[in-house]
């Protein structure tokens, strides 16, 4: 019988670190993760929604790290993410030539797909859910097309953000990232190559993470939009992980009888 190890289990511990950090820092703040969250200032018993999805994401995300409730934990956070994709929806058709709300959708699905490759990963092997992790796989790579598209639309202001010390510029990092994307996204809707490519995928999320935001947060760390960025990003990257978790148990596990693997979700 084959386990996964701790190892092959980063990933979604990292997918329910990132929760229970979005958690955290809703309840700090009592709001939401703005701007990615959006959630409109009028919306009525806004503060109190606000604290009811950060206690959410800290239960969901803590639930994660239990075998029992586990799979039940990725489920809310993807019923969770979900729904703040859906409000990324609604400004694409207020302004759907504005592909500022596209990429923030994307975003916020990467985020929903991550929590459904997560939910098919602790599936039982006879369920119907666990032969969806990879629709939810290449869901997943759409949206780092948009990751990549977004470098190249806003090139400018996207070069803003790259530390002027690393050399050689702003902009051939913004084009190297953006470009890097897009070849992830092809790696991961053909499956050539799928595995290094998530993990590159990941290794370069979290070192936007390092690089980028936690800069920001350090300079500035009464800011609610750099604590929000940060979480963001980490969850981001978490996400990626767990794809890259899911290609890589499917890559070890090709070939063998079905009743051999045991999944976490079992005790």
């Amino acid at each position: 019988m084959i386990s996964r190890n701790p190892q092959s289990q980063l990933g979604l511990w990292s997918f329910g670190l990132a929760a229970i950090l979005l958690g955290v820092v809703g309840l700090a703040w009592g709001d939401f993760a703005t701007n990615w969250q959006r959630v409109q200032p009028g919306v009525p018993f806004r503060e109190a929604l606000a604290y009811l999805v950060a206690a959410c994401e800290l239960l969901s995300g803590l639930a994660i790290f239990w075998r029992r409730t586990a799979q039940a934990g990725a489920f809310f956070l993807t019923i969770l993410y979900s729904a703040f994709t859906l409000l990324w929806v609604i400004q694409i058709f207020i302004s759907p030539m504005v592909y500022d709300n596209w990429g923030n959708f994307f975003e916020e699905f990467s985020l929903v797909n991550g929590g459904a490759v997560a939910f098919t990963l602790l599936a039982p092997p006879d369920s119907r859910w666990a032969g969806k992790t990879a629709l939810f796989s290449r869901l997943y790579g759409i949206c780092v097309i948009s990751f990549g598209v977004v470098h190249f639309i806003y090139f400018s202001g996207a070069a803003t953000w790259v530390p002027k010390w690393i050399p050689p510029g702003q902009k051939f990092w913004t084009a190297a990232t953006g470009t890097f994307f897009l070849m992830a996204a092809a790696a991961i809707l053909s499956g050539v190559m799928a595995a290094l490519a998530t993990h590159l995928l990941t290794i370069m999320i979290f070192g936007f993470e390092i690089l980028v935001w936690v800069p920001k947060l350090l300079a500035a760390p009464h800011d609610h939009f750099n604590w929000a960025g940060n979480v963001i990003c980490i969850a981001l990257g978490a996400a990626a992980w767990v794809l890259s978790d899911a290609i890589n148990l499917k890559e070890r596990t090709v070939g063998e009888p079905q009743f051999t693997r045991s999944i976490p979700a079992k005790a």
